[in-house]
């Protein structure tokens, strides 16, 4: 016999597997001689009074055995020989893509211009240790994408634009925990999602799928408004069966753009081929960061969370009126437990971002804190048609940079003293590694920006008291939110508007944010190509 329940506990029973099966056997008054077994649905927790407790869906089996935890299974043909498609990029779109390709039966080709999730961790250490960004492998670019070395949030309200659980029991089988099939906002955590990047990595392989590293692509070949393929340059040369040496023509029955948010570089080909993109709206602010065991207090009202309870989190958000506009101020990818990351993709600018990593365990809280830019803040920079708003997101970065001082050190302010436009005479201890440099951060923040933040911060501390204080700081600059241009796409198809067999996808093309969204979308841009195409 199965029974669902809706069950509302204390942590201490709820976090605890022998605590939990207790409850439930004296609950439903199981006899000792009666098997049963229970498996979690849904957790979540409610900390609105000071009593907190967790709201569980549990599913109990009484003498009988479970239905099977996962429907996929990672069982699929061989494609060597199949007719293949091309994927420009290793993150969680391109990688979802070409299981789904595999699923399909078509051989996918992926192009990842940054290094596989081993070498990459010395491009990193490099940007942290030495202030060295190499262009092409940093945590935006390189297997898995920006998603591998950040918190690894798999939540999304992304609903309607694929099937979530599939996608987290994908993630399971390549070896997630399987408690992201049931928490309300699951997580991986960066210490454990490169090694799952490359058990996913291992099964297309193992298919027949192909995987260039080190392979950047720089021209797309065009036939009328049709894409056969693209042009790559290997950045490194190791065992890279590249045609001609450095360069080499990869085509296919078509080509899934899964770049990301920050390929410049393609954007900029994109525009050059005369292929249509457009200014995208995006988001623009600085990263703040607390000491994690404050805003355990604010949240859970107590002085201590105990052992039960995760890392607490927030999140916020306000509009602010600028003249006859209301701008949008938010909380963005908030990481408890986390660090602050030196994201720059080129040496000559700075950029932050936020990783958590499994156990979120660190001493910090960082989040986000970002406003809504659209084409009035980048009505300066018309000059670059629709490529405005990256280049108005470029120079934010370049001015920050220089005015910290030419390295990867960022600019830093206490919370109160920006608001109370004040250079701080002294920085807080941070996670950020390489290091923080006291300024004014209205010097390089556009104005309308900065203003937005000082209200925002005013109105954040009073929905959450103790919030707004000097035992916080800003660092700047989070600029990355989004992709600043958007590939328009058919609704039906996903292909492109007027370039056919182009399908721009997920993050870097402006349809999705975040693993979840990416992921999805790149099983859907595999599905419509293969409908399209292939049949």
């Amino acid at each position: 016999m199965k029974k669902t329940l809706e069950l509302t506990l204390s942590p201490e029973i709820a976090y605890d597997d022998n605590e939990l099966h207790q409850y439930i056997q004296s609950h439903l008054q199981i006899k000792e001689a009666n098997t049963f077994q229970v498996r979690l649905q849904k957790r979540s927790i409610d900390a609105r009074s000071r009593q907190i407790k967790v709201n569980l869906q549990v599913d109990v089996y009484l003498d009988e055995l479970p239905e099977p935890l996962m429907q996929y299974q990672a069982k699929y043909k061989d494609v060597s020989k199949s007719k293949q498609a091309i994927i420009v990029g290793a993150g969680p779109a391109g990688l979802f893509a070409a299981l789904r390709l595999i699923e399909l039966g078509i051989k996918p080709v992926i192009l990842e211009r940054g290094k596989d999730v081993q070498e990459r961790r010395r491009d990193l250490a490099n940007i942290n240790k030495k202030n060295i960004v190499n262009e092409n492998s940093n945590y935006c670019f390189g297997e898995g994408g920006a998603g591998t070395y950040s918190d690894g949030k798999l939540y999304t309200r992304s609903k309607k634009r694929g099937d979530i659980r599939r996608i987290l029991e994908i993630l399971v089988a390549h070896g997630a925990a399987e408690n992201i099939l049931y928490e309300a906002h699951p997580h991986i955590g960066t210490n454990k999602l490169p090694k799952l990047i490359q058990e996913i990595r291992n099964t297309i392989l193992q298919y027949g799928g192909e995987i260039h590293f080190n392979t950047k692509v720089i021209d797309f070949i065009l036939e009328g408004n049709e894409m056969k393929g693209v042009i790559a340059e290997e950045l490194v040369s190791p065992h890279l069966p590249l045609e001609g040496g450095q360069r080499g023509v990869f085509s296919g029955i078509g080509v899934i753009l899964a770049t990301g948010h920050s390929a410049r570089d393609i954007f900029e080909l994109l525009h050059h081929k005369n292929i249509l993109i457009e200014a995208k709206p995006f988001a623009l602010g600085v990263r703040i960061e607390h000491q994690q065991s404050l805003i355990d207090s604010i949240q859970y009202k107590c002085a201590d969370r105990g052992i039960y309870l995760p890392a607490a989190s927030y999140s916020l958000v306000e509009q602010v009126k600028v003249g006859t506009q209301q701008k949008g101020v938010f909380s963005f990818c908030m990481c408890p437990g986390g660090f602050i990351l030196p994201s720059a993709t080129n040496q000559n600018e700075i950029v932050v971002n936020g990783m958590s990593p499994s156990k979120r365990d660190s001493s910090f809280s960082n989040s986000g804190m970002v406003v809504a830019v659209d084409e009035t803040d980048w009505k300066n920079f018309k000059q670059f048609g629709p490529l405005a708003a990256m280049e108005f997101q470029k120079s934010v970065e370049q001015k920050a940079w220089q005015l910290a001082g030419e390295t990867q050190i960022a600019p830093a302010q206490k919370m109160q003293d920006f608001v109370h436009k004040k250079v701080s005479s002294s920085l807080l201890d941070t996670s950020y590694q390489p290091g923080l440099v006291a300024v004014e951060m209205r010097d390089f923040l556009p104005k309308e920006i900065a203003f937005c933040l000082q209200e925002g911060f005013k109105s954040f501390g009073n929905k959450m008291r103790g919030y707004l204080t000097n035992d916080a700081q800003i660092i700047g600059v989070e600029s990355r939110t989004s992709s600043p241009v958007k590939i328009p796409r058919d609704k039906e198809t996903f292909e492109h508007v007027y370039t056919k067999r182009l399908f721009p996808c997920a993050e870097g093309a402006g349809y999705a944010g975040g693993i979840m969204s990416a992921a999805m979308d790149g099983e859907r841009c595999a599905e419509r190509l293969m409908e399209l195409y292939a049949l």
